[in-house]
C-alpha cells in the first residue's frame, strides 16, 4: 500500500464514523484524494459520494464538471455537480465571493452527519498561515485551517494537513490520474499563487525547513486560540443579549484584544456577516465613545454595525429606501420597500383602503388613550425602537390623517377602523 492511502487508512481508522464526501475540483490534490478513498473499502462502506462546484467562471468549466463527473463513475462513485452563481460584485474580491459561493453550496448539500473531505495539504496550511500574517491577523488566523469545523448539516475534515503535497503529486504519477488544469492557479495577479509560485521556493532556498517551521508555528497559535476562546465565549455569553442579539459596547472595549477581536468575529460570524478589517475594527472601538443622542454606523463590505444606546448592533448592508414610496392597502399581505411586510392579523380586509408612506419627517399621531398629540421622533425614541428600523416603519393614513405607525400605534380613528373589520395591522420589518 502507498503512503498516502496508509495515511487515509489510519485517519479513517482513528476518526469518527459517518458518512464519507470529497470536495472533488478535479485538480490533482482532491483527484489523489478522491481515487485513494475508492481504494479503501472502509471508505466504500461508509457511502463515499463526490462533490464538483462549476463556478461557471471559465469557459470549460462544464466540461471540467464533465470530466469529474465521468472520472468518478469509472471508479464507482457518484459525483454530484453542484453550479452555483458567483457575485462579481462582491467587493471583497471575485476569489472570496467564489469561495464563498463554493462553501455555501457544500453546507447545503451535506446530509446529517456527513463529513465532507478536502484535500488541504501542509503545503496548503503554510500558504494560508503567511496570508493571514500578511493581513494582521491574530492567534485565531495564525492558528491556520483547522482540521475538522461544523458545515450544514455534517462537518468539514481536512485528514491531509500534516501531508506534503509532493505525496500527493506523487500519487497522482504514479496512477497516472487524469487532472484538470485551471490556468487560474498560475495567475500570479492571485495573492495565493504569488506566494506559492514566487515566495515559498525562496523561503525554502534560503530556509529548507520553512514549510515546516511554518505549520510548526500554526499548531502552538491553534492552541493558543483554543484557551482564549474559553474565556471570550464566556465573557460573550455575560456581554450578549440574546433577545436583541447586541453586545454591551462598553463591556466588550474593556477587554483585553486578545479576547475582544475573536468575541467580535465570532458575533458576527453567528449572524452570518464577514468580520471587520484591522482599521474598520478600529474606528469601532473610537466609536464606542460617541456621545449621547450620536448614532455612527460603520461599514464594510457585507455588513453593517451601528453602536446605540451603549450597545452594538450587527446588520446585513441595508437597502436603499424610497422615502417617497406609498401604496393603497386594504389588508393583503404588502411588500415594503426594506423587504419586510405589512397583514392584518388575523387576517381580513377593511372596510376602505388606506395610504401607506413613510416617514418623512414632522410626522404627529395622538396615540388611543393618551392624553397628548407626540411628535414620531419623540415616540420612536421612548419606545426604544433603533433608529434603522424608523426608516422603513409603515405610516398609515386614512386620507390626509395619519391614524397609525406600523402595529406600534393607533390613533382612536384607526382603533375605530380596525375594530371594525375584527383585526389589527402587523409588521414584519425586514431581517
Amino acid at each position: 500500500m502507498n503512503e498516502l492511502s496508509l495515511i487515509l487508512q489510519h485517519a479513517l481508522r482513528d476518526h469518527p464514523p459517518g458518512p464519507l464526501c470529497v470536495a472533488y475540483s478535479g485538480g490533482p490534490d482532491s483527484t489523489a484524494l478522491l481515487h485513494a478513498l475508492t481504494q479503501l473499502p472502509e471508505a466504500q462502506a461508509r457511502g463515499l459520494r463526490a462533490l464538483h462546484v462549476d463556478h461557471g467562471l471559465h469557459p470549460d468549466s462544464h466540461a471540467w464538471a464533465e470530466h469529474c463527473r465521468q472520472l468518478a463513475h469509472e471508479w464507482g462513485i457518484h459525483c454530484l455537480v453542484l453550479r452555483v452563481e458567483v457575485d462579481h460584485a462582491r467587493r471583497y474580491g471575485l476569489e472570496a465571493a467564489a469561495r464563498e459561493a463554493r462553501y455555501r453550496a457544500f453546507a447545503l448539500s451535506l446530509s446529517k452527519s456527513e463529513q465532507l473531505l478536502l484535500a488541504h495539504h501542509r503545503d496548503d496550511q503554510a500558504e494560508t498561515v503567511l496570508l493571514k500574517l500578511l493581513r494582521g491577523a491574530g492567534p485565531e488566523g495564525l492558528g491556520g485551517m483547522r482540521a475538522m469545523r461544523p458545515l450544514g448539516h455534517g462537518a468539514l475534515w481536512r485528514p491531509l494537513l500534516d501531508t506534503p503535497r509532493q505525496t500527493l503529486r506523487d500519487y497522482v504519477n504514479q496512477h497516472a490520474l487524469p487532472c484538470i488544469d485551471d490556468p487560474s492557479n498560475n495567475d500570479a495577479r492571485l495573492s495565493r499563487n504569488f506566494l506559492r509560485h514566487d515566495i515559498m521556493p525562496r523561503l525554502s532556498q534560503h530556509w529548507p525547513q520553512a514549510v515546516e517551521s511554518i505549520v510548526h508555528s500554526a499548531s502552538l497559535n491553534r492552541s493558543a486560540a483554543d484557551t482564549l476562546a474559553r474565556q471570550w465565549r464566556a465573557e460573550q455569553a455575560r456581554l450578549l443579549d440574546p433577545v436583541t442579539g447586541s453586545l454591551d459596547a462598553n463591556g466588550w472595549l474593556a477587554l483585553a484584544p486578545a479576547l475582544r477581536h475573536p468575541l467580535l468575529d465570532d458575533w458576527l460570524h453567528a449572524r452570518g456577516l464577514p468580520a471587520p478589517t484591522t482599521a474598520q475594527r478600529e474606528q469601532i472601538e473610537r466609536q464606542c465613545h460617541a456621545r449621547e443622542g450620536q448614532q455612527p454606523c460603520i461599514r464594510w463590505a457585507g455588513a453593517e454595525l451601528h453602536v446605540w444606546k451603549s450597545r452594538l448592533w450587527a446588520l446585513p448592508p441595508q437597502t436603499a429606501i424610497d422615502t417617497t414610496w406609498t401604496a393603497l392597502w386594504q389588508g393583503e399581505p404588502l411588500a415594503l420597500p426594506d423587504g419586510g411586510s405589512l397583514l392584518l392579523d388575523p387576517p381580513g380586509q377593511l372596510g376602505a383602503p388606506l395610504t401607506v408612506g413613510l416617514r418623512q419627517g414632522g410626522e404627529y399621531l395622538r396615540p388611543a388613550g393618551d392624553a397628548h398629540t407626540r411628535e414620531l421622533r419623540d415616540l420612536f425614541q421612548q419606545s426604544g425602537m433603533p433608529p434603522w428600523r424608523r426608516i422603513a416603519c409603515p405610516l398609515l393614513y386614512a386620507g390626509d390623517e395619519l391614524i397609525g405607525v406600523g402595529d406600534r400605534w393607533l390613533a382612536q380613528r384607526g382603533v375605530t377602523l380596525f375594530d371594525a373589520a375584527g383585526t389589527r395591522p402587523h409588521w414584519q420589518p425586514a431581517r
